[in-house]
């Protein structure tokens, strides 16, 4: 069976300005859909940077020996060893490992499909498509259905019958406080926790199902022969968050630790790996609230190019017709879209921010204004002095 297979496609020029078309419905609505995530990008970013702000104010750092009845419903920072007698365990495997969290991650070998097009206009308006799909085996966390495939046959996929999991513990201690999950789930710093060789008998004996069982470069690996796969292999990984030092900051409840409602309106709980102060914490969380918010703006701005774009589709393919009058005219909807994205969305990013943040807007164009007024006088005053003297009369 090929593992490559060529397809051709034509569409008249009706049959394309007719497929144009959706994208007067489709582009203003992803235009308006990006403007209201830019303007509530704005917003998040705020409140967060706000909320953040007032916690650094208030919080206070505790130890965490002990437990003061009078910091009861405080937003504390606490740092300390987190412990647990808990053993986790994959019962599917017979793994073990000491920790706050277990992390399964499998991989089966299976047929994967690319493609590839190429599209040419001819004359008339007329568009020809060739698309090679190929076929190759790669190893997926995810199953990929085969049956969407152009040729499903020959490059068939079997399910995937072992998926990843997470065993975690329910209750972990911190000194005096009590973890539970909220916390829980936010602690990180998983490690790799590779499989040994003296391991293979007892994970093989926990293994339910019948295909052979061994233990590759600290990974699990199910299957006839490692050295070289077949479709529906799997081979497994182990990390784990080991029960280690820990900073947390949240809202003293008892012994647990709770999210801290900021007047801003969000929501304060923080933990990270290691003994971290409580400027730190907050340090980093306002860097990912900076990086978050621009990796949107950046999207979003991206997105209203292609919304613009899909509005000014039709134009480019009405010229079509004469194939190098299409191209010059997409050319120039190309550009367009492109200002008009920047437009939009600079645009809504400044109304977000007077309507967020109105006196920090003001006095940010009240120094611009300043600064123009400046760099005029002071444009003024060198044209003046450059300016020849008139020479005097006999």
């Amino acid at each position: 069976m090929s593992d490559s297979v060529r397809e051709v496609t034509s569409v008249s020029w009706f049959g394309r300005i007719w497929r144009s078309l959706a994208g007067l419905i489709i582009g203003p609505l992803l235009v308006l859909g990006m403007i209201v995530l830019l303007f509530w990008n704005e917003g998040r970013a705020v409140t967060t940077a706000e909320a953040l702000d007032e916690g650094a104010g208030l919080v206070v750092s505790v130890q965490a020996g002990t437990i003061d009845p009078a910091n009861d419903g405080r937003l504390v920072h606490v740092a300390g060893k987190a412990t647990t007698d808990v053993s986790l365990t994959d019962p599917d495997f017979g793994v073990s490992a000491a920790g706050l969290r277990l992390v399964r991650s499998v991989e089966m070998y299976q047929w994967r499909e690319d493609s590839k097009s190429e599209t040419t206009t001819k004359l008339g308006g007329g568009e020809e498509t060739v698309t090679t799909y190929t076929y190759s085996k790669k190893w997926s966390d995810r199953a990929i259905d085969s049956t969407d495939f152009k040729q499903p046959a020959g490059h068939a996929n079997p399910s995937m019958e072992i998926e990843g999991r997470r065993f975690q513990v329910d209750r972990a201690r911190l000194g005096a406080f009590d973890l539970d999950e909220p916390v829980l789930d936010l602690v990180g710093g998983e490690r790799a926790l590779p499989m040994a060789p003296a391991q293979k008998d007892a994970i093989r004996d926990a293994f339910s199902g019948s295909a052979k069982v061994s233990i590759v470069d600290g990974r699990i690996f199910i299957g006839r022969d490692p050295a070289s796969p077949a479709v529906g292999d799997y081979r497994i990984r182990y990390s784990v968050a080991p029960a280690g030092d820990l900073s947390i900051v949240g809202r003293q409840a008892g012994d647990r630790f709770e999210p801290y409602q900021t007047k801003a309106g969000r929501n304060l709980l923080m933990v990270e790996t290691g003994s971290v102060p409580a400027e730190k914490m907050f340090a980093d969380a306002v860097t990912e609230n900076t990086v978050v918010t621009w990796i949107v703006r950046i999207a979003g701005l991206l997105f209203l190019f292609v919304g613009f774009a899909l509005l000014l589709g039709p134009l480019g393919v009405i010229a079509d017709v004469l194939p190098f009058l299409g191209s010059i005219v997409r050319l120039g909807t190309g550009a367009l879209a492109l200002v008009l994205a920047l437009l939009a969305g600079f645009v809504t990013i400044a109304v977000a921010w007077f309507w967020y943040r109105p006196l920090l807007s003001l006095g940010l164009v009240a120094i611009a204004l300043a600064v123009a007024f400046v760099l005029s006088k002071l444009g003024r005053a060198r044209a003046t002095a450059a300016a020849p003297t008139p020479a005097a009369g006999p």
